[in-house]
């Protein structure tokens, strides 16, 4: 079992980075990388909801992961999600992402027909073994995968030795004191609640709102560990602000989130359909929400 000291802080969900014309950019990849690597952040969550995987072809998540892992190895911890709906190509991209050196991998669980927890712990552990040296994250996600995890299943996983951590976004902040109870590390998942998830025990969060602010998750972190827990509140209240008003837009919250990071000299692209991109309306969102950002940062950091 590799180091878990690691596993902590500030993992923001990294963004699908599209060229012009919608195809996977990997200067765009590399862009992005090099830009949070250079916020300070602790680690790098790819291939996840907030990289738009299950709108991507398996190819295609191994070159955004090629490409991140090109800027990245040694310099921060990455989590790679490797889930797909069937176990081949999850298998194939764990196997992958284990070549390239990430620290970890993650899946959520199979989606669309409700399986059994048996079948569950196999589909993972199938993952798994494809990755025998690689730490392994169950992504707990059940208001998208409409399959939550349970007590009994997780007790199953930890049959698994490379069952190290959690990655919790479930809303309930008592879920995390659930698994942290059964014996392993959790990520805290709902940006909204970052600190609560703080609160309750978990080591670090990731987040798919991190990417366009992660000065102001970093400040809440750092307010945190000195228990300075009023500032902690007061930029966390602020970043809900932000979400907030970030998801009052008609297109896509990744399509706001990337429309802020261009304007940050960032390019990502849009975001792939069947998911919605911005319209017109969308402008006045983007702007007020990006000098949002621009006024916390200032205020706190």
């Amino acid at each position: 079992m590799s180091d878990l000291n690691k596993y902590r802080g500030v993992i923001p969900a990294f963004y699908a980075c599209y060229d012009d014309e919608g195809n996977i950019s990997p200067e765009r990849v590399r862009g992005l990388t090099r830009y949070l690597i250079g916020k300070g952040v602790n680690g790098l969550y790819v291939g996840g909801s907030s990289g738009e995987c299950i709108y991507q072809g398996v190819e295609e998540r191994k070159v955004v992961l090629e490409n991140v892992m090109a800027e990245a190895k040694g310099k921060v911890v990455i989590i790679a999600h490797v889930a797909c709906n069937n176990t081949a190509d999850s298998r194939e991209l764990a196997a992958h992402a284990e070549s390239l050196g990430v620290d970890a991998i993650a899946a959520i669980p199979p989606i669309y027909f409700h399986l059994p927890e048996y079948a569950i712990a196999q589909y993972w552990n199938d993952i798994s073994a494809a990755a025998p040296n690689t730490d392994f994250v169950i992504y707990n996600i059940p208001q998208l995968a409409g399959v939550a995890l349970t007590p009994s299943l997780l007790k199953e996983m930890q049959k698994n030795p490379r069952v190290v951590a959690v990655k919790n976004s479930s809303m309930p902040v008592q879920d995390i004191q659930m698994w942290k109870d059964a014996g392993v590390l959790v990520f805290n998942g709902p940006d909204e609640q970052y600190i609560s998830g703080l609160a309750m025990g978990a080591c670090a969060g990731i987040g798919g709102t991190y990417a366009v602010m992660p000065e102001l998750f970093l400040k809440v972190y750092e307010h945190f560990q000195k228990g300075e827990m009023e500032p902690a509140r007061q930029i966390q209240n602020d970043i809900d602000r932000i979400i907030y008003k970030m998801c009052e837009a008609h297109g896509n919250l990744y399509a706001v989130q990337k429309a802020i990071l261009a304007k940050n000299g960032v390019p990502c692209g849009s975001v792939r359909k069947p998911m919605p991109a911005l319209v017109d309306s969308d402008t006045a969102v983007v702007d007020e929400a990006h000098a949002m950002i621009a006024a916390a940062i200032a205020k706190y950091c």
